[in-house]
């Protein structure tokens, strides 16, 4: 396509005698061609000399624009280093002719111009960076490098740095560079050598680039980002960059390095760099402590500029100023900044894509970020007009009404208009971001105590907690603590959620982080003064783990549950973008804390009930156990060798083999592996196959169980292996049928009616699955499996007792109870007796219950089950009406369907002496009857 099939608008003539100069500089154009540059000419002094001194290269470029650019940049790559300084200079006036008539008109969009732009500065950085690498190289002053280095320039990196490395640059810009090179590429003992080498290379390249000379400059170069700049060299190694950045690195260099790319020279060093640096650059939490640093910076920026003022258009810097370009760069980078370590899809470069991305992942609504897109891309096209006039590096609108002329001619429009647009979109930019960056969380002026008395005692020594020792959390916390007053105040009982939300403060590590987020985000006050009113466990679990608030924000928090497959899938995606075996764990332990308080903040709200909490609890378990296990393998047989044979599998049993788990529950795991005759493994450091794979289970135990930063995954427990704590930790197939079948005890063969493969090698998983249905389908002695089951209930009765009213689980006609029970008519049918819930409702075949003998188990089962599961997540084992709070008791009475406390007490004791009575009588039944 040429350049005129493509023109969408044309500029006015503000210098007809001016834009008449240059119409005869070039014969044979169309009326719209020659109007383009009268009136380019008429308006910019610049873009008149650059059509004068370019009119032999323009009907090229007007022929075929994308192809011209092409053309020059593979003569640029061309040209040898002794012509570099000539051919640049050539080059960049004919990047900047095309590109600005491309802009005036309408050719190419905004980022069609800034990519042009942006590819000559990589290009010529490029150039430059290997021309002056190459002199080094053939003086001999590079130790250890020869003419083989150039190609990638002997390690040396010009990373570019904001608009630059988001292929953002402006008309007349600067281009930001941080220069590195990589010292792990030379020996030790040479590296001041090499260093002070790659420096000159740097200054000479620089200046290349940025000296003037009669025919004009390249780029403007600044390579002040750089770490430290007054005391470190222009090129730094990257070893010293990276502990500068993990140790002294601000805020605002975590916003630079967003844009941050590899532009020049090594480039695969310059992107190994980038990724060390994602930790310093995305924090693994939300970070809402960015938006007070960043309203900081702003602040500064305006002081520093004078710019605080009311908008005035004459003079008004449209980059700096109020409703700025770089307001909604700070609006944009923050909010990447608060998400991205957690989301990797907003770690992108460029504005207006990253404002798509922030609409489509629900941090910004699709309204504000096409409003934002647009007026950003209107600022641009205004900033691109006014640095075109005099190629300066300005961003100031015309002080006098000449120059707003010109300004208005370039962009097609007369003054009055293109002052109202402009002044409206500052307004709205300014109106959009800044309620963002100081946002009004709570009336001014408002008292602690509305009309509550809350405890002076508890509120003074707030100022004591380890989470406002630091004056900036303090200063955060003061504007929150009327609100969380406020909404205490709301509970059934103020003392009470008063007393939670302290425990909440005291356990707190530091406070700035989750200040800053409750202060972004009011509708969590609510929620952790829920939790505190509710649940104080829970709550002070927050305290310690308070990022799993990030989960809340996220965007899906209260979305339908998404089921195992979708769970194990987003699991091991995320363990596998970690190369670090630690860190793989570590992010385990976090998303499933995230998933883990999402079952308990449902069901807590009421949006699920105990039993699908147990489901949901059941299915992450797995999920964990499906991601975890091929991570454990994979990092054991670094060291041991591939599995022996056919490898291993875990038999999830007890309430995870039933797929019903609490909040509270641990694991019941069985190893079983099959070595298939194969004696030892292959690894470095071969073990025999047995020995293998006791190890490896112990290793799983620990990915699991281990205390990390992070805290732990799950209690495990392996007792209900063969031969219980004398036996092996992982049990090999062979040994593990043999047992079942010749050697096991009753209780053991009803724990096999709950078993369920979960994890580990497929055709392993199915051969013991088989098996199992196989041993549960011979015939079992009747008799046996009753007087069996009635010494089991002796025993535990014996050993345990009971809790009383409250506890649900021990006691005639309760969890256990019914469980051994639903167990054993499940063996005597020959079948699994999986969720005990479900198998009650259907028939078991085995005549043991009666239709009404079923009900009554179940109905005893499924409330105890449901004040088991509440008391777990409100943090105690067996639930205490005295102890709990109001919230606590609301939230029981709910669940249960109940009114009162009394209640639900004479529910439970007629529900469980029912379901006892049951169990007693089919026990005490001759066999057949």
């Amino acid at each position: 396509m040429t350049f005129e099939s493509n023109i969408t608008r044309l500029p006015r003539v503000f210098d007809a005698e001016r834009g008449a100069e240059v119409s005869g500089c070039i014969d044979g154009l169309s009326s719209n061609l020659s109007r383009l540059l009268q009136g380019a000419a008429g308006a910019s002094p610049f873009l008149k000399s650059l059509i004068e001194k370019e009119s032999d290269w323009l009907p090229e470029a007007f022929e075929a624009p994308e192809a011209a650019l092409t053309h020059l940049f593979g003569q640029i790559s061309d040209t040898p280093a002794s012509d570099l300084s000539s051919v640049l200079r050539r080059g960049k006036r004919r990047v900047a002719l095309l590109t600005a008539l491309a802009d005036i008109a309408g050719v190419w969009d905004l980022e069609q111009v800034t990519t042009a732009l942006t590819d000559f500065a990589d290009l010529a950085c490029s150039v430059a960076i290997k021309a002056m690498i190459s002199n080094e190289i053939s003086r001999g002053k590079l130790p250890g490098a020869t003419e083989d280095d150039i190609g990638d320039a002997a390690g040396m990196v010009c990373l570019a740095m904001g608009k630059m490395g988001a292929y953002e640059l402006n008309y007349s810009s600067d281009i930001d560079l941080i220069c590195l090179f990589d010292e792990t590429r030379y020996e030790p003992d040479d590296f001041f050598d090499v260093r002070a080498s790659l420096v000159r290379a740097t200054r000479r390249a620089m200046a290349l680039l940025n000296d003037p000379t009669g025919e004009g400059y390249v780029f403007r170069t600044d390579l002040r980002l750089r770490p430290d700049p007054a005391v470190t060299p222009v090129c730094m190694a990257m070893e010293a960059a990276e502990r500068y950045y993990e140790s002294l690195g601000r805020t605002w260099e975590r916003a630079a390095y967003i844009k941050a790319r590899p532009a020049a020279g090594d480039l695969a060093a310059g992107n190994r760099f980038l990724t060390t640096l994602q930790p310093f650059v995305w924090r693994k939490h939300l970070d809402f402590a960015a938006i007070q640093d960043a309203h900081d910076m702003r602040l500064r920026i305006r002081e520093h500029k004078k710019l605080g003022a009311k908008t005035v258009l004459e003079g008004h810097n449209m980059k700096l100023g109020r409703g700025g370009i770089r307001e909604i760069e700070f609006f944009t980078q923050t909010r990447q900044l608060i998400a991205g370590g957690r989301d990797r899809e907003l770690r992108t470069r460029g504005t207006v894509p990253s404002l798509a991305l922030l609409a489509q992942k629900g941090w910004v609504t699709a309204e504000v970020a096409d409003k934002l897109t647009d007026h950003y891309r209107a600022h641009r096209e205004v900033e691109h007009r006014i640095q075109m006039i005099h190629d300066a590096q300005t961003h100031d609108l015309p002080k006098s009404e000449e120059g707003m002329q010109r300004i208005a001619c370039l962009m097609g429009t007369d003054v009055a208009s293109m002052k109202q647009d402009i002044g409206q979109r500052i307004d709205e930019v300014h109106a959009l971001t800044e309620d963002f960056f100081a946002p009004d969380l709570m009336a001014p002026e408002v008292a602690d105590n509305q009309g509550f008395a809350f405890d002076e005692e508890i509120l003074t020594r707030w100022k004591t907690y380890p989470a406002l020792r630091s004056g900036r959390a303090t200063e955060i916390f003061g504007r929150l603590r009327p609100a969380l007053l406020e909404r205490l105040e709301r509970a059934a009982k103020p003392d009470e959620a008063l007393v939670a939300l302290d425990g909440f403060l005291s356990g707190l590590p530091a406070g700035v982080q989750v200040f800053s987020l409750l202060e972004a985000n009011p509708q969590l006050i609510d929620l952790l003064t829920d939790i505190a009113g509710t649940a104080p466990v829970l709550a002070r679990y927050l305290a310690r783990n308070s990022q799993v608030f990030d989960a809340v924000i996220g965007g899906s928090f209260f979305d339908a549950w998404p089921g195992k497959a979708q769970l194990t899938s987003d699991l091991s995606a995320r363990l596998a973008a970690e190369s670090d075996y630690e860190r793989k764990l570590d992010t385990a332990r976090r998303w499933t804390k995230e998933w883990h308080f999402r079952i308990g903040v449902h069901h807590l709200r009421g949006i699920i009930d105990a039993q699908d909490a147990g489901r949901e609890y059941a299915e992450l378990a797995e999920a964990v156990l499906c991601a975890v296990w091929p991570e454990v393998v994979a990092k054991f047989s670094e060291k041991h060798g591939v599995p022996p044979g056919k490898g291993a599998m875990v038999l999830g049993m007890g309430s995870l083999g039933a797929g019903r788990l609490n909040a509270a529950s641990d694991l019941d795991l069985i190893v079983i592996y099959d070595a298939d005759g194969v004696e030892m493994s292959d690894g470095r450091r071969a073990l025999a196959s047995r020995a293998y794979y006791a190890r490896l289970t112990q290793a799983l135990v620990t990915a699991l169980s281990a205390q990390m930063a992070e805290g732990r995954l799950y209690e495990v427990d392996m007792r209900l292996r063969p031969s219980g704590t004398q036996g092996p930790v992982a049990t090999s197939f062979t040994s593990f049928k043999d047992y079942q079948e010749n050697k096991a005890w009753t209780w053991e063969h009803l724990a096999l009616t709950r078993a369920r493969a979960v994890a580990g090698a497929p055709e392993l998983m199915a051969r013991v699955e088989t098996f199992r249905i196989a041993l549960l389908a011979r015939a079992s002695v009747e008799k046996d499996v009753r007087d069996d089951v009635q010494e089991m209930r002796k025993r535990i009765a014996d050993a345990k007792g009971s809790g009383g009213i409250w506890d649900a689980k021990l006691g005639p006609g309760r969890l256990q109870d019914v469980e051994l029970t639903v167990q054993a008519a499940a063996l005597l049918a020959g079948e699994s007796a999986g969720d005990i819930d479900l198998a009650l409702g259907r028939d078991q075949g085995t005549g043991w219950l009666t239709q009404s003998e079923a009900q009554a188990l179940q109905e005893a089962y499924r409330l105890c089950w449901t004040v088991q599961q509440g008391s777990r997540l409100l943090g105690s084992d067996m639930f205490d009406p005295e102890a709990a709070g109001a919230g606590a008791r609301k939230f029981l009475l709910r669940e249960t369907q109940t009114e009162a406390m009394e209640e639900l007490a004479e529910l439970l004791e007629t529900r469980t002496r029912s379901a006892g009575d049951v169990i007693d009588a089919v026990l005490q039944r001759s066999p057949g009857a």
